[in-house]
Protein backbone atom coordinates (compact mmCIF):
# COMPACT_ATOMS: atom_id res chain seq x y z
CA UNK A 1 0.00 0.00 0.00
CA UNK A 2 1.25 3.20 -1.24
CA UNK A 3 1.16 6.14 1.55
CA UNK A 4 -0.30 9.51 0.52
CA UNK A 5 0.11 12.44 2.98
CA UNK A 6 -3.08 13.12 5.03
CA UNK A 7 -3.71 15.63 7.37
CA UNK A 8 -3.50 13.89 9.95
CA UNK A 9 0.00 12.70 9.65
CA UNK A 10 0.60 16.74 10.51
CA UNK A 11 -1.13 16.13 13.02
CA UNK A 12 0.75 13.48 14.60
CA UNK A 13 3.85 14.53 13.15
CA UNK A 14 3.27 18.06 15.56
CA UNK A 15 2.46 15.80 18.23
CA UNK A 16 5.95 14.13 18.16
CA UNK A 17 7.70 17.39 17.29
CA UNK A 18 6.03 19.36 20.32
CA UNK A 19 7.66 15.93 22.40
CA UNK A 20 10.87 16.77 20.45
CA UNK A 21 10.88 20.18 21.68
CA UNK A 22 10.57 19.18 25.34
CA UNK A 23 13.36 16.60 25.29
CA UNK A 24 15.23 19.79 23.90
CA UNK A 25 14.44 22.18 26.73
CA UNK A 26 15.39 19.33 29.23
CA UNK A 27 18.34 18.03 27.64
CA UNK A 28 19.84 21.86 27.48
CA UNK A 29 18.70 23.14 31.07
CA UNK A 30 19.71 19.54 32.84
CA UNK A 31 22.62 18.64 30.52
CA UNK A 32 24.52 21.95 30.70
CA UNK A 33 28.03 22.42 32.20
CA UNK A 34 29.17 26.18 31.63
CA UNK A 35 26.42 28.61 31.95
CA UNK A 36 25.40 30.15 29.16
CA UNK A 37 25.05 34.30 30.15
CA UNK A 38 28.51 35.26 31.59
CA UNK A 39 27.58 39.23 31.97
CA UNK A 40 24.95 41.46 31.28
CA UNK A 41 26.06 42.63 27.78
CA UNK A 42 24.54 40.71 24.85
CA UNK A 43 27.59 40.97 22.59
CA UNK A 44 29.95 39.55 25.33
CA UNK A 45 27.87 36.31 25.91
CA UNK A 46 27.15 35.94 22.23
CA UNK A 47 31.13 36.44 21.38
CA UNK A 48 32.68 34.61 24.68
CA UNK A 49 29.66 31.75 25.41
CA UNK A 50 29.29 28.71 22.67
CA UNK A 51 25.23 28.30 23.83
CA UNK A 52 24.18 31.50 24.00
CA UNK A 53 22.94 33.41 20.82
CA UNK A 54 20.86 35.94 19.28
CA UNK A 55 18.32 34.24 19.36
CA UNK A 56 18.12 33.96 23.09
CA UNK A 57 18.63 37.59 23.33
CA UNK A 58 16.09 38.36 20.71
CA UNK A 59 13.53 36.14 22.09
CA UNK A 60 14.09 36.45 25.84
CA UNK A 61 15.14 33.21 26.79
CA UNK A 62 15.50 33.29 30.83
CA UNK A 63 18.31 32.19 32.66
CA UNK A 64 18.72 32.01 36.17
CA UNK A 65 21.45 34.32 38.47
CA UNK A 66 24.13 32.39 38.17
CA UNK A 67 23.46 32.36 34.28
CA UNK A 68 22.03 28.56 33.35
CA UNK A 69 19.63 28.19 31.60
CA UNK A 70 16.46 28.18 33.48
CA UNK A 71 14.24 24.15 33.57
CA UNK A 72 11.37 25.69 35.84
CA UNK A 73 10.76 28.60 32.85
CA UNK A 74 7.71 28.07 31.24
CA UNK A 75 8.65 30.76 28.99
CA UNK A 76 11.69 28.50 27.73
CA UNK A 77 9.62 25.24 27.11
CA UNK A 78 7.15 27.54 25.01
CA UNK A 79 9.72 28.59 22.77
CA UNK A 80 11.53 25.07 22.70
CA UNK A 81 7.89 23.66 21.70
CA UNK A 82 7.36 26.37 19.20
CA UNK A 83 10.81 26.54 17.36
CA UNK A 84 10.83 22.82 17.22
CA UNK A 85 6.95 22.45 15.82
CA UNK A 86 7.23 25.31 13.15
CA UNK A 87 10.73 23.88 12.38
CA UNK A 88 9.21 20.61 11.69
CA UNK A 89 6.41 21.35 10.11
CA UNK A 90 8.20 23.72 7.99
CA UNK A 91 10.21 20.82 6.71
CA UNK A 92 7.52 19.01 6.19
CA UNK A 93 5.45 21.72 3.66
CA UNK A 94 8.92 23.30 2.24
CA UNK A 95 11.08 19.82 1.40
CA UNK A 96 10.33 17.86 -1.33
CA UNK A 97 9.62 14.55 -0.44
CA UNK A 98 10.32 14.83 3.69
CA UNK A 99 6.30 15.02 4.59
CA UNK A 100 6.03 11.84 2.58
CA UNK A 101 8.87 10.15 4.13
CA UNK A 102 7.74 11.38 7.72
CA UNK A 103 4.34 10.04 6.88
CA UNK A 104 5.51 6.92 6.27
CA UNK A 105 8.02 6.42 9.86
CA UNK A 106 4.24 7.73 10.87
CA UNK A 107 2.26 4.62 9.27
CA UNK A 108 5.14 2.01 10.10
CA UNK A 109 5.03 2.74 13.61
CA UNK A 110 1.83 2.60 14.27
CA UNK A 111 1.33 -0.39 12.42
CA UNK A 112 4.03 -1.81 14.79
CA UNK A 113 2.54 -1.14 17.58
CA UNK A 114 -0.98 -2.62 16.60
CA UNK A 115 1.32 -5.69 16.02
CA UNK A 116 2.75 -6.01 18.93
CA UNK A 117 -0.43 -5.07 20.69
CA UNK A 118 -2.20 -7.70 19.01
CA UNK A 119 0.55 -10.28 19.49
CA UNK A 120 0.76 -9.47 23.14
CA UNK A 121 -3.13 -10.31 23.43
CA UNK A 122 -1.90 -13.87 21.53
CA UNK A 123 0.53 -15.11 23.83
CA UNK A 124 -1.84 -13.96 26.74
Amino acid sequence: METELATWHFVVAGVIFAIFGVLAHTVRAVFNVFPDKLSDTPAVNILVSSDYSWGDYLWGTEFDDAGYYRLDSLKNLRLSVVFSVMGGLGVMVLVDGAGLGIATLIEAGISGFVDLFWQRIAEL
